[in-house]
């Protein structure tokens, strides 16, 4: 059965979901999200056999008690252990077994499968840490240290030869692409002066012992770019990156706690970190960034440690957290951030509000009027009343209606406002020149004053969607229209979302693409009646940009 009759039988939810608006948060600033899985984890040390060595794995209670302002205060009771420990784990024994391997460009064809190549990404990101593992024990519960002790691990994804290179070849701007930060004597100060962010003036700063933050190193950084799309297809939410270089002895923010799931990749110099566990249950996986903190508001650490290249450090949202450089080396890392406002309370804020729409016009309940004398049962002034009929009536009249509702909740509608946003959020996926041969990425060139290469899609062509989670088919405004990010800016938000109008007619061959992947299909396979109209479907996708053929079309000439 067609998912796109269940999309026509859910028209309205769809329709009135249509214009909830996706949040945008500013251009270049890290990104940021959430979950809600909690797991608690043994109060000890623990050996673990990992390639083939047994490695210490440390594993520390962090909140038996905790050092505020104000002098010791109680553990608060939690529904979980979320950030009541961290691991740490050092490879010093095997660093040879690591796999410092990341693929080029030219290699990415071997994986034919954007999923299966995102999941290798991040593979290679925790390495050699198993995936199972991290998100049983680690994800959105506590902070993981790797000590690698293989400086090369990183190589090529950014240096600070590099950055300069990208100061003086690209146009930057302070506030926007780059900040200059110092964070002394409990007080953290933004230096950025107005204009372009000239190579000198930033390396006068960072002489001055100012920190440098580079926003949006994917935009200049093919490798950054490569990285953050590739975890984007994983997560399933965008990714985003920002770069912090920060002179000999100095520090350039202060403590706070973020709202994305961070990833530290440090990739020269050292750095001091110290984490410190959420301080309430109301910031453990909060929504926004906190304020800036001081020293006396964050308690005791639970995790010091200084990272060397190589290292990687992840800790989730609502873990405090400041780092400062040794007196003897600068730092260079890249902070790798996912996962901001992408929770169940986000799918929620979409899906109620209409939900009660729909049951106000549909069930006459809804609509019926309030007691005549709920004022004298129900409000603050009576919640405390003891053996009260209207009172008893009145809240089991509320449970009642709110159960109905849950019945006209638009789920799918909802999900894919969501993934909508996630399409216009996202970096444009980086392509493999095998992608590009097999797409209208490339094909027809100007060469020697005419058109060569020309190219056209047969019945017998196999094809699938070049990457399933950068396309988004869905129903509005009484149309199928479908997103995609192939257009996107790799400028967070620099485009207005990219989407086109395929047709009601040609939903079921678009789904049937959807499902099929990464399989290929016959373009005279895709479920529409007429020969004619699945290569018109195929063609049209072709054309956007959003298909590909299992080999590169051959050419003909074009009398034309």
């Amino acid at each position: 059965k067609s998912a796109f009759s269940v999309f026509k039988k859910k028209k309205k939810a769809a329709e009135a979901l249509t214009q909830v608006a996706t949040e945008r948060t500013p251009s270049g600033k890290v990104n940021k999200a959430s979950r809600s899985k909690r797991l608690s984890l043994p109060k000890q040390f623990k050996e673990t056999l990992i390639n083939g060595d047994v490695t210490n794995v440390m594993t520390k209670s962090l909140t038996e008690k905790r050092t505020t302002r104000n002098g010791p205060k109680k553990k608060a009771k939690r529904n979980s252990e979320c950030t009541n420990s961290f691991t740490e784990v050092d490879f010093s024994r095997s660093p040879s077994r690591l796999n410092v391997h990341q693929a080029s460009d030219d290699e990415e064809h071997e994986i034919d499968d954007g999923l299966k190549h995102s999941e290798r990404r991040f593979a290679w990101l925790i390495d050699p840490i198993k995936k199972e593992q991290f998100f049983n024990e680690l994800w959105e519960k506590k902070p993981m240290l790797l000590k690698r002790h293989n400086a090369k691990y990183y190589k090529n994804l950014f240096s600070c030869s590099y950055f300069d290179k990208v100061l003086r070849e690209k146009v930057l701007y302070f506030t926007e692409n780059v900040d200059v930060t110092t964070y002394e004597n409990d007080k953290r100060e933004t230096h950025n002066p107005e204009g372009r962010a000239h190579a000198a003036a930033v390396w006068d700063a960072f002489q001055r012992g100012c920190s440098v933050r580079l926003l949006n190193p994917q935009t200049y950084s093919r490798g950054v770019w490569r990285l953050c799309s590739q975890l984007q297809e994983f997560f399933g939410s965008f990714v985003g990156a920002n770069v912090y270089l920060t002179p000999a002895g100095s520090q350039g923010f202060a403590p706070h706690y973020d709202d994305i799931e961070a990833f530290v990749l440090q990739l020269e110099g050292k750095k001091e970190w110290k984490l410190y566990a959420p301080r309430t249950p109301s910031e453990e996986l909060p929504r926004y960034s906190s304020s800036n903190l001081s020293a006396g508001e964050v308690g005791e650490p639970i995790l010091t440690a200084v990272l060397e290249p190589g290292d990687l450090l992840y800790f989730p949202r609502g873990v405090i957290h400041q780092a400062k450089t040794t007196d003897a080396i600068h730092s260079l890392h890249i902070t790798v951030s996912t996962c901001q406002k992408n929770t169940w309370g986000d799918l929620f804020e979409k899906m109620l509000p209409r939900a009660l729409q729909l049951a106000i016009e549909d069930d006459v309940e809804f609509r019926q009027s309030l007691p005549r004398d709920y004022h004298h049962s129900v409000g603050v002034a009576n919640s405390d009343l003891d053996e009260n009929p209207s009172r008893d009536a009145f809240l089991r009249k509320v449970r009642r209606l709110m159960e109905k509702v849950i019945t006209y909740c638009p789920i799918d509608a909802a999900a894919d406002q969501m993934a909508k946003g996630y399409v216009h959020d996202s970096l444009p996926p980086v392509l493999s020149d095998d992608d590009k041969r097999c797409s209208i990425h490339e094909g027809e060139l100007w060469e020697d004053g005419r058109v060569v290469n020309a190219q056209e899609l047969d019945p017998d062509a196999e094809v699938r969607l070049l990457r399933k989670t950068a396309v988004r088919l869905v129903m509005e405004e009484d149309s199928v229209r479908v997103y995609h990010s192939f257009d996107n800016s790799r400028v967070y938000h620099e485009r207005e979302p990219v989407w086109f109008e395929a047709g009601a007619e040609s939903a079921p061959a678009i789904e049937a693409l959807f499902h099929a992947y990464p399989q290929y299909l016959r373009i005279d396979d895709l479920p529409l009646p007429e020969q004619l109209q699945r290569i018109e479907v195929a063609s049209m996708l072709y054309e956007k940009g959003i298909l590909r053929t299992r080999t590169p079309l051959e050419s003909y000439e074009d009398s034309d």
